[in-house]
């Protein structure tokens, strides 16, 4: 039996990090102090669109591409900005948000329901 389960998980670190809504996260569009982090797979990207201009680093390697001294580094994750992440419906933002945290990054949060309520609230996809 499983000590704590992705249910708990996901939701210890809703309470750890800031969840916004779609309509909230739209408003940071285009704001160059502001990155969009996409952490689901390529083929997700492919078949569901994704957030125009997003850095795409799937939640499998994140930890490697956000550190600066990992040589799988993502220059596009840039810690001097505010990160705002999603994936397909949330669970995944979450875990990544929490864990960029931890990693150290200043200011980070994640988009509640990911890709499919920001899609479903009218925001656009590219």
């Amino acid at each position: 039996m499983l000590k704590k389960g992705f249910k708990q998980m996901v939701a210890e670190a809703n309470a750890a990090v800031e969840c916004l809504s779609p309509g909230d996260a739209n408003a940071l569009l285009g704001r160059d102090d502001v990155v969009f982090l996409d952490v689901r797979e390529p083929g997700e990207q492919h078949e569901n669109g994704q957030i125009q201009g997003s850095v795409l680093a799937p939640r499998g390697l994140l930890e490697f591409q956000a550190d600066p001294d990992s040589p799988h580094h993502n220059k596009g994750i840039d810690g001097s900005k505010k990160l705002v992440i999603y994936c397909a419906t949330g669970g995944r933002s979450a875990l990544a948000a929490k864990t960029l945290a931890d990693m150290g990054f200043a200011d980070v949060c994640h988009v509640a329901g990911g890709i499919s309520a920001w899609k479903g609230a009218g925001q656009p996809v590219a």
